[in-house]
């Protein structure tokens, strides 16, 4: 039986649309073998706590902790506490570091993988010397390791805003590495995401920046698992992964170009270290299978059609991504409501959650297509919107 629902223009009229069916999505028996991949994960905020902005984050761990398990179910590997989670933007380190702990333990359940963000987001906004951004960073990535879980050395607005140049990153970065028990994943975060990290590396000329980013890899690669780019820039990326050391992975984070990025160019490829494939997890994993068949056509074929959602969902102002994940979350039944820590569901107006709905209809993502209308109706109606 056919489902239909109302959706609404910008000018007021409405369009009666009949949903297709889910995609024909595979689950796999393991993870994929040919490409390393993380589906950078949301959390799902406790619906009875006070999540307003600027409050300490209150999280639902079952439906937190169930996004997750649905994660490992499909063969990807769980990427914790990134900015997908709204580090930097709701969640505060007395919560990141129960997520971390709670996920780390869960990953050592079910045998799945997992990595986990390190910053500096614990210490004050403002800080006075090179010593407390590395002694900030110390602490966090001494508990992520003491978990079981992966660090991923992420971008810090403090060491942004205190740095010099590139010598100060630099000498911030190598005391990290050098002080590491197991290797590490380097997180390059452009601007486009976090307005406050313009200038990383010490240039807003992206190839200066590109030349002290490679140093400090080619320098300390021992002490590196790979590095996740997220620059929203395909052929900065195919460029990087040729002058990197052939051991060190390189794991996309282009939200928009991942299909040609995964499959590479016959040389060198990317891994994937990805917000949106939170958002596409059956078609990635779907995907993947058919990559280690070796069948790259087929692989492309299934990523392709999700790209327009992806590119929508991570559309400028781009750090407001996370609202369309939740809001898919919602959709597809992994969360009880679309609530977020930070009352961050006010992210994205209505026309452009109404065309997310739409774009992942398209690509076959609306796993239960009748809780998907039912609840895509209760959201345009208490937004003051009727059929």
């Amino acid at each position: 039986m056919s489902v239909t629902v109302s959706l609404p223009y910008g000018d007021g009229t409405t369009e009666r649309v009949t949903l297709r069916e889910p995609g024909n999505w595979q689950r796999p028996a393991a993870p994929a073998t040919s490409r390393i991949a993380y589906a950078a994960a949301h959390v799902v905020a406790d619906p009875f706590a006070d999540n307003a902005p600027g409050l300490p984050a209150a999280l639902d761990w079952d439906a937190t902790l169930s996004v997750r398990r649905n994660l490992w179910s499909w063969g990807l590997g769980v990427a914790e506490a990134m900015d997908t989670a709204q580090r930097g933007m709701g969640l505060d380190w007395t919560a990141t570091q129960e997520l971390i702990r709670r996920s780390a333990a869960e990953a050592a359940a079910c045998g799945g993988r997992i990595v986990a963000g390190a910053a500096t987001d614990q210490a004050a906004p403002v800080l006075n010397s090179l010593d407390e951004v590395a002694a900030a960073y110390t602490e966090q990535v001494e508990f992520v390791q003491g978990t079981g879980a992966t660090a991923v050395v992420m971008a810090s607005r403090q060491l942004a805003a205190l740095a010099g140049g590139p010598d100060d990153y630099l000498s911030v970065y190598e005391r990290i590495l050098s002080q590491v028990t197991t290797p590490v994943l380097l997180h390059w975060l452009g601007d486009m995401f976090d307005p406050a990290l313009a200038g990383y590396w010490g240039s807003r000329d992206l190839d200066e920046a590109t030349k002290t980013f490679v140093s400090l890899v080619q320098t300390h690669a021992a002490a590196i698992d790979g590095v996740k780019v997220s620059l929203l820039d395909a052929e900065r990326e195919v460029r990087l992964r040729e002058l990197l050391p052939p051991a060190v992975r390189v794991y996309t984070g282009d939200d928009f170009n991942y299909p040609e990025l995964i499959a590479g160019d016959g040389q060198r490829s990317s891994h994937a270290l990805l917000g949106a494939f939170a958002a596409i997890a059956p078609a990635a994993s779907t995907a993947l299978q058919r990559l280690d068949a070796g069948d790259e056509a087929g692989f492309l074929s299934i990523l392709e059609p999700t790209v327009p959602l992806s590119r929508h969902i991570f559309a400028a102002p781009t750090q407001y991504y996370k609202t369309g994940i939740a809001f898919l979350s919602w959709l597809n039944g992994f969360q009880p409501g679309f609530t977020m820590v930070g009352g961050l569901q006010s992210g994205r107006s209505v026309p452009h959650l109404v065309q997310t709905f739409r774009l992942a209809d398209a690509a076959g993502l609306l796993l239960d297509p009748e809780l998907a209308a039912q609840r895509m109706t209760q959201y345009l109606a208490v937004s003051g919107v009727t059929a």
